[in-house]
């Protein structure tokens, strides 16, 4: 099985010039084509948190979103919400409980596609850098919670700037860290902030930043994407 997964920060649909622009956050999905999409900072983050993305233009797409949201008006959980091809089919879904010190969480997806069974999960990790080991942790405690081992992704903004330093330390051994490469800021990309890791049942084909003069203007953040592969069953 060939998957390609994708995790953006849309910056509540601001982008460079400052105005919001679903719109534009869409076309630049589009380009990225990706099965599955992590996407960070959806919703507004006061009052009823309404979606920066109508509901009614993820109609005319090949995602829908999943039912991660607590609010009614609200596409994700803390901003954070997963958009998945339409006929990957859905097991259950949950959101993830994060030490925080400003509002920050995780959103948790079971998949089934052909014959595989997947697990992915989106997040945005603590800015600070305080609590991001703590928010780690709990992201793999929830992961060796599963009802049976399961290959899976955990992808996001996780605010690290090293690849195998800092709170990156705890993946160890046990886990794939591909170099998608440098994603914000999206004008002149200086960090590798966001990040997609990879269990050992995947093959990592491509990891890599989506670049284009849209993206570039989309957001403060680049997407990031990654081709990876299954073992037939």
């Amino acid at each position: 099985m060939r998957l390609k997964v994708a995790t953006y920060n849309i910056h509540k649909s601001i982008g460079l010039d400052g105005k919001r622009d679903p719109e534009r956050i869409i076309s630049v999905l589009r380009e990225i084509d990706a099965d599955i999409i992590a996407v960070q900072e959806a919703d507004l983050r006061f009052g009823q948190r309404p979606s920066t993305i109508p509901r009614a233009l993820l109609d005319d797409t090949r995602w829908r979103a999943l039912p991660v949201n607590k609010r009614r008006r609200s596409l994700g959980w803390h901003g954070n919400a997963l958009l998945v091809r339409r006929d990957i089919d859905l097991i259950a879904c949950e959101t993830v409980e994060l030490p925080m010190l400003e509002p920050r969480g995780a959103v948790s997806a079971d998949l089934a596609m052909g014959s595989h069974t997947i697990r992915v999960i989106g997040a945005h990790l603590d800015l600070s850098g305080l609590r991001r080991h703590d928010q780690f942790t709990a992201i793999l405690k929830h992961c060796r919670q599963a009802p049976a081992p399961m290959p899976t992704l955990i992808m996001g903004d996780f605010n690290q700037w090293g690849l195998r330093t800092g709170a990156m330390r705890i993946f160890g051994s046990e886990w794939q860290l591909p170099n998608a490469g440098r994603s914000f800021p999206s004008r002149r990309p200086l960090a590798a902030l966001d990040r997609i890791v990879a269990s050992q049942e995947w093959r990592v084909e491509e990891a890599a930043v989506h670049h284009s003069s849209m993206a570039v203007q989309a957001s403060d953040h680049l997407p990031i994407f990654a081709t990876l592969e299954l073992p037939k069953k």
